[in-house]
This record gives C-alpha cells, sequence and structure tokens, in this order.
C-alpha cells in the first residue's frame, strides 16, 4: 500500500485535505450566492426567496454548520426550512402562491405569446403536474 502511495496511485494525505478544503469553499459560495439572488428575491416580484434559501440549506450543511444554523434559526425562513428538512412540508399559504402564480404566469403567457395549441399544451400540463405536485405535498405539522 506504501508503494502505491509513493508512485502515485493514491493520493496524498495533503492533496485530499486541499481538495476537501476547495469543495468546501465551492459549496460555501454556491450557498452564498444563493442566499444574494433569494434576498433580490424578497424585492423582486416573481422571483421566489424561500426556494433559493431551500437550495442554500444542503449548500451550507456541506461548507458551514453556522451558516446551516443561521438559516434555520432564521425567524422568516427558519420553519419553511425545518419544515420542509424533516418532511418535504409545504405551509398552505406557499401552496396558494405557488398555483396563483402559475396560473397567472400561464394567463400572461397565453395573452402574450399567443402560443400555437401543441406549446400551449405542453406548458400547461407542465404547470399543471408542477401544481398537482405542489399541492400533494404535506403540510407543517401533518403526520405521515
Amino acid at each position: 500500500m506504501r508503494a502505491l502511495a509513493e508512485l502515485g496511485a493514491e493520493p496524498a494525505a495533503d492533496d485530499l485535505l486541499r481538495r476537501g478544503r476547495a469543495v468546501r469553499a465551492a459549496w460555501l459560495a454556491v450557498g452564498l450566492l444563493l442566499v444574494a439572488v433569494g434576498f433580490v428575491g424578497i424585492f423582486v416580484p416573481l422571483l421566489p426567496t424561500t426556494d433559493f434559501m431551500l437550495l442554500a440549506l444542503p449548500c451550507f450543511a456541506r461548507s458551514s454548520t453556522r451558516l446551516e444554523a443561521w438559516l434555520l434559526d432564521h425567524p422568516r425562513f427558519g420553519p419553511g426550512l425545518r419544515a420542509w428538512r424533516a418532511t418535504g412540508a409545504v405551509p398552505r399559504h406557499a401552496k396558494v402562491a405557488a398555483c396563483l402564480g402559475m396560473a397567472v404566469g400561464y394567463a400572461l403567457f397565453w395573452l402574450h405569446v399567443r402560443p400555437r395549441w401543441g406549446l400551449a399544451f405542453a406548458v400547461a400540463t407542465g404547470m399543471l403536474a408542477a401544481a398537482v405536485w405542489i399541492i400533494r405535498r404535506p403540510m407543517p405539522g401533518d403526520e405521515q
């Protein structure tokens, strides 16, 4: 085994450590970028905030336990993130907002793009499938 390490067949411990730090730094950078985009979503209509926080959470779990704890303990986003992590739960108000947003988005698509029936049907089918998936998610506090 030692001979293989000397021949370069196995990565040295220093290489593994450096690679581990680089991967953690990359996860941290992605997580911070997602939080920044989520922050912009607070002020920009139709740009979701919580979705980006949901994506940032596993990035921080792989890079910074302190930032992961900050997100989970956040007064605004924490309860939803904890419910999603525990059971994949989505609160009723979020389900309603998501379905209304998709309906308004489809109406705007229909009015401004004036798609042919095939494209209109494909987009409607995709949005309907997403709406059904969202509606079928458990709500926080539901027993499974």
